[in-house]
């Protein structure tokens, strides 16, 4: 539960001039793009970068201000926050700034507007809780281990936070499972830390489909913004190995996200796409309130029952955004050409502003 008050946010975007308002982020995950469709939306745009990373945000003249930092989790700092106040900033977070900013002091420090629940932040980096959120509408899920001496079959483990794949692993034994889990300590990429917080669920065998949906507060409306699937190192070079060759390495692949590309599903599974879509939204309403608001994604395969199996969400803005910066094959029906998620999260801050609703729809 966050210790900062809606009235404390208020206040601040009390004070904002609404002609000026700064649209802002973190750069890193989505900023490219959700600072482009910013400014197609005619907003003034910041960025607030580490230094020695802001080369690709200067070569694509992608913000207005550079606020440079040494290290991500800086903007959390009292005078990066009144700088941000002072340029009438709403902050659009993504998995970087959650990763880095920390969930604690997002709930109760970080007193600069930002747009979407900035609650819900914590129901998809906890395991427990996002289970929750897909268990209270029935939404078709893999099943869950809670104790590794259980496994049975193959399970995919996994760890808290927006890790962005680094560490998960597929075990089919107890055995298994503790010699990988000591392989992905060895290599630095889990702490015991998060062992005590390791998510096992059955292994879906099946095709990966990151559903991209965008929830209008203001409409009431859920709509379906695009899709995409992941590259993931090391399992997609590890298969393009033969398989009488992959059996004489001795290597244990990780789901680490590389990059995205766009996909389109068949037709008759987009009734279930929509019915999963607006499921969520409502669980969120209720365990969450005021519940989603904006993006959000539902990380899912499809079975050879042609079933989607919801295995992860994210409640902001996800990373396989980036595949439709210039609009995707669903954004088109709904809105025309051009219709990034970037985009579509300015659209919304335009209309809340001409509406004077803009607190409706701000953290």
């Amino acid at each position: 539960m966050s210790n900062l008050k809606k009235e404390e946010i208020n206040d601040v975007l009390n004070r904002y001039d609404k002609d000026g308002i700064t649209i802002a982020t973190l750069g890193s995950h989505t900023s490219l793009h959700i600072l482009n469709g910013a400014k197609e939306e005619g907003f003034k745009t910041a960025v607030v970068c580490e230094k020695g990373r802001e080369t690709p945000y200067k070569r694509f003249n992608a913000a207005d201000e550079y606020i440079l930092i040494d290290k991500f989790s800086d903007i959390v700092n009292s005078d990066i926050q009144k700088k941000l106040q002072s340029l009438n900033s709403i902050v659009i977070p993504h998995g970087s700034f959650v990763a880095y900013a920390g969930l604690d002091e997002i709930e109760n420090d970080f007193i600069v507007p930002m747009y979407g629940n900035r609650e819900i932040l914590r129901w998809e980096a906890e395991r427990d809780l996002e289970r929750k959120l897909l268990v209270e509408k029935n939404i078709r899920i893999p099943k869950k281990y809670d104790n590794p001496k259980d496994i049975d079959r193959s399970v995919i483990v996994k760890f808290p936070g927006a890790r962005g794949g680094r560490g998960y692993f597929v075990a089919s034994s107890h055995d298994e499972f503790n010699r990988k889990i000591n392989n992905m300590k060895s290599r630095g990429w889990i702490k015991d830390s998060d062992v005590e917080q390791t998510h096992i669920e059955e292994y879906v065998a099946g095709c990966n489909y990151c559903i991209h949906y965008f929830y209008s507060q203001l409409n009431d409306e859920v709509e379906l913004m695009g899709m995409d699937s992941r590259y993931e190192s090391s399992i997609d070079g590890l298969v393009r190995i033969p398989a009488k060759d992959q059996l004489d390495i001795n290597f244990d692949p990780s789901y680490l996200i590389t990059g995205n590309h766009p996909v389109v599903m068949r037709e008759s599974l987009l009734t279930q796409v929509f019915d999963i879509g607006d499921k969520l939204v409502k669980s969120a309403n209720k365990l969450v309130p005021p519940g989603l608001n904006g993006p959000f994604c539902m990380q899912t395969l499809v079975n050879d029952d042609l079933e989607v199996i919801v295995f992860e969400i994210s409640a902001r803005i996800d990373g396989g955004t980036n595949s439709f910066m210039n609009g995707s094959s669903y954004s088109y029906l709904k809105h025309g050409p051009g219709m990034s998620m970037g985009r579509r999260i300015a659209l919304e801050i335009k209309t809340a502003i001409e509406k004077r609703e803009l607190s409706k729809i701000i953290t």
